[in-house]
């Protein structure tokens, strides 16, 4: 009993089916849509004029000073965080516990969701109305992070397939687009 028992305990976690070409393509949207906004950040951060005036960006996000590294960072961070989905799709990189990744992957899409909501309160206020510049400056800025809306639907897309294709347990089904 025992030489079943290692035997068993010894094999191999069964492979997932490959993800399908759709969301092999919302994951890999997903990692593009934060990158309009980080390098919209890191402009910022550079000094080139994004709508901000000088003392806006002296006394309200701390540039030059501090200001420089937590903006960068931010837009290093959410690019990182960008790249996640693309764990759930591709075929390289097998967890050791693959159980986990499923609901980290919904907890993930649910506060994205809650992100891009609060996102939306937040455009809407008259507190972020106040300092960035009117005209073109506010026309970038909103073409630079209206791609973020878009990933919590594709987040949430690719999450359903990654689930739905660990509850299949292993078969190989062909991917369908």
């Amino acid at each position: 009993m025992d030489a079943m028992t290692t035997a068993t305990a010894s094999l191999p976690a069964p492979a997932l089916a490959p993800a399908p070409v759709w969301a092999r393509r919302a994951a890999h949207a997903v990692a593009l849509c934060a990158v309009p906004s980080g390098l919209w950040r890191i402009a910022m951060a550079a000094g080139v004029y994004v709508g901000y005036s000088d003392q806006v960006l002296r006394d309200v996000y701390g540039i030059p000073g501090w200001g420089i590294a937590y903006v960068v960072g931010l837009s290093v961070l959410s690019e990182l965080a960008a790249l996640f989905p693309l764990l759930l799709v591709g075929d390289r990189w097998r967890p050791l516990r693959p159980g986990i990744l499923a609901p980290l992957a919904w907890t993930a899409s649910a506060v994205l969701v809650l992100v891009a909501l609060w996102q939306l309160v937040v455009v809407l206020t008259a507190e972020s109305q106040t300092y960035l510049a009117d005209g073109t400056a506010r026309i970038v800025w909103g073409l630079a992070y209206a791609p973020l809306f878009a990933v919590p639907a594709l987040m949430t897309a690719v999450t359903w397939s990654y689930a739905k294709r660990q509850r299949a347990g292993g078969r190989c089904d062909p991917p369908t687009d």
